[in-house]
């Protein structure tokens, strides 16, 4: 019987803010990282992904700098964030915030001149002709063979010095669907006791959640591109919902409105969404998930970050981020009760919006998003819930609701409301 792994308390309800070290600062150092650390506590940031910290390959490298995602080694760190010494104080200063980091670990390939290409050549996929090979078209990688137990024990023991020498919190485990299953288990379960971890998979898998305690939600962020480029209309929203709600009972979906290949594949949220961006953002908050923020979002990043090159995040030095209010109360409010493990009850709404309720005893949270381009839209929503002194969590203004309740939205607005 295939063991049963629980969810690590203090990941139930966290959230993830990815932090792409080569771009976040002009010095691209875990040190001149850490210098955010009290501004993203500040903003309530919990848990902290870092994209890969281990060396790039130089063979077959893209750009100048080539992918974090074509390592080289998987116990060393890339010398261009700093030193082990370097990546063990980061970790230790944002423990000290109660801030827990996960990193991210790409088990499917590795790069081209991987130390276990000399070392191991049995532990790689070949093609007919005996070559290293890669069956996803990507140029500068290979895939490793999870059908040789040796290169499971390999992998395994590179995930355990992490824990054991950093003292990290967890991983999120890239293309994790390209990775059987039973490998994962075996890892989750060696590497759990040592010190119980969060588990999170680049995939849409229901099955992986026999490991994983977040899966990706690719196909709500698929279906919210189609639906603003008018190719789907807002019941097919519903449906990738009514989808998720089929899952497991502790298994959680990641929403997001950009990470990092979305941002420099595919556009800025800004470019995907148009004015739409900050209200899809106010529901990853709100519906029952992981939201996640990635670097520079709170500015808010209206660029496209490159992948292989150096191309920094333009902070504004001497005032806050934007968007930094804009996140705080969103945060805040996802931390609740209410959020974490409330009913989900949608209101019945016209015009390209949505509104639902989220309840849990006696806290409610109403929440209404205008995704169209239409101004001066009239909502009018009743429900028995919809009762006493609510507080718009942004203003903090404080507005009496009685059953029924009549609201005029611009385009792209959102409203969050919290009894009080």
């Amino acid at each position: 019987m295939a063991v049963h792994f629980k969810t690590v308390d203090w990941a139930i309800n966290t959230n993830i803010y990815e932090v792409n070290i080569r771009q976040y600062t002009k010095e691209g150092t875990f040190a001149a990282f850490a210098k955010h650390l009290p501004r993203l506590k500040d903003m309530g940031v919990e848990t902290l992904w870092l994209m890969p910290i281990t060396p790039i390959s130089v063979e077959k490298r893209q750009g100048s700098l080539g992918s974090y995602y074509a390592c080289s080694s998987y116990t060393t760190i890339n010398p261009e964030f700093g030193s082990l010494a370097d990546f063990k104080t980061l970790v230790t200063q944002a423990h000290i915030l109660k801030i827990k980091i996960i990193i991210d670990w790409v088990a499917n390939h590795t790069g081209y001149n991987h130390a276990w290409t000399k070392e191991h050549t049995d532990w790689y996929e070949k093609d007919e002709h005996g070559n290293f090979t890669e069956k996803n078209g990507w140029a500068d990688v290979i895939d490793l063979n999870y059908k040789n137990n040796e290169l499971r024990k390999g992998m395994i023991e590179a995930m355990q010095y992490w824990i054991n020498e950093c003292d990290i919190d967890g991983f999120r485990c890239d293309m994790a669907h390209l990775v059987p299953l039973d490998f994962w288990q075996e890892a989750r379960t060696q590497c759990d006791s040592l010190k119980t971890l969060f588990w999170l998979a680049e995939c849409e898998e229901v099955k992986y959640h026999d490991v994983f305690d977040v899966t990706y939600a690719w196909q709500w962020m698929h279906a919210t591109e189609k639906f603003v480029k008018h190719e789907i209309d807002i019941n097919e929203l519903y449906n990738v919902l009514h989808t998720y709600s089929q899952y497991p009972n502790d298994a959680a979906k990641l929403f997001f409105t950009t990470n990092h290949d979305e941002n420099s594949w595919n556009g800025t949220e800004y470019e995907k969404y148009g004015n739409l961006a900050k209200a899809l953002a106010v529901f990853t908050f709100t519906w029952k998930g992981i939201p996640l923020i990635y670097s520079g979002q709170e500015l808010p990043n209206n660029k496209r970050l490159k992948f292989f090159d150096k191309d920094e995040i333009e902070w504004t030095e001497s005032k806050q981020p934007l968007l930094h209010n804009f996140y705080k109360p969103l945060i805040a409010l996802h931390k609740t009760e209410v959020i974490a493990t409330g009913e989900i009850f949608n209101l019945p709404t016209s015009n390209n919006c949505m509104a639902y309720l989220r309840k849990k005893d006696e806290e409610v949270v109403l929440v209404i998003l205008n995704l169209s381009n239409n101004d001066r839209i009239k909502l009018s929503l009743s429900h028995s819930w919809l009762q006493g002194n609510f507080s718009n969590v942004f203003s903090e203004l404080i507005y009496s609701f009685n059953v029924t309740e009549t609201f005029e939205l611009q385009a792209g607005e959102y409203l969050v409301y919290a009894k009080k």
